[in-house]
């Protein structure tokens, strides 16, 4: 416990030392509170971002969703909706395609150079493609999403079938293991830190373009937010959306850390 407590203070002495520098550049006068406000500012706009839009109404709706009709709310449960949308749609095409192209060289040939030309074009660039192809609302973003999540799970799955040893997988056949049996019992545990290190990366990327996609193809969520405070010039209120983005994102990669350790609870390179 008073290790987790020391681990703890340690995180937070850098963000506490950044915030207490911004107050002081605020409140200093140097620069104009339009373009850098001060956190309290900002604390006060974010808890305005949160709040219910209209008063409760006890015969209409119950507390809970009351508490959560907040603009911030709704645009957080909008991103997250695009983000698990487009990542699993991602993963769901690039996992068996890369557990094949590991796995099979002649499929690897085939596919790979195809692959390398579109891989190095980052997904913003597909954007006037998805509005052209898809229109405007969710379909590009969850395009431009899979596209994003789709190259990291596919060259770490790879990678991973790649990198088992060899030893083991002539072991399981000189056992008597079939092919099949090789490849579920010993390749796919065998690439699995490769996999859930190809997803987290996969799904930290998803939340990059998924603000990007809000900004040009959605009418709701926190990239829409943000770029709808640059036009009335609420500095205070595009921080607050960046710091809502940064917590959200925190928390999605904290939980791929747990699914990850308790999955790798058998690899040697992850501490108990």
């Amino acid at each position: 416990m008073v290790r987790r407590s020391g681990r703890l203070l340690k995180s937070l002495l850098v963000p506490a030392l950044v915030v207490a520098a911004w107050d002081l550049l605020a409140r200093s006068g140097a620069v104009s509170p339009l373009v850098l406000p001060s956190p309290a500012q900002v604390v006060r706009r974010w808890a305005a971002y949160a709040s219910p839009l209209s008063p409760y109404d006890p015969s209409a709706e119950s507390y809970l969703a009351w508490l959560a009709s907040g603009e911030l709310w709704l645009d957080s449960a909008g991103s997250l909706y695009r983000v698990l949308g487009g990542f699993l749609l991602g993963t769901a095409l690039a996992l068996p395609l890369g557990l094949l192209m590991g796995a099979k060289g002649s499929v690897n040939d085939l596919l790979n150079p195809v692959l390398q030309v579109v891989r190095p074009i980052p997904p913003i660039a597909f954007i006037p493609l998805a509005i052209l192809w898809f229109g405007l609302g969710n379909p590009p973003a969850f395009f431009l999403i899979a596209l994003g999540a789709f190259f990291p799970v596919l060259v770490n799955t790879i990678a991973g079938v790649r990198n088992v040893d060899q030893i083991y997988l002539r072991a399981a056949r000189n056992l008597g293991a079939g092919e099949l049996t090789v490849f579920r019992r010993v390749m796919l545990p065998g690439a699995m830190p490769y996999i859930l290190a190809g997803l987290r990366i996969g799904i930290g990327i998803a939340f990059i373009v998924v603000i990007v996609a809000e900004m040009t193809a959605v009418n709701r969520g926190l990239g829409y937010r943000i770029l709808e405070a640059r036009e009335y010039f609420w500095s205070d209120k595009i921080i607050a959306g960046m710091v809502s983005i940064g917590l959200i994102g925190l928390a999605i990669d904290w939980v791929m850390g747990r699914v990850n350790a308790r999955l790798l609870r058998w690899h040697r390179g992850i501490e108990g």
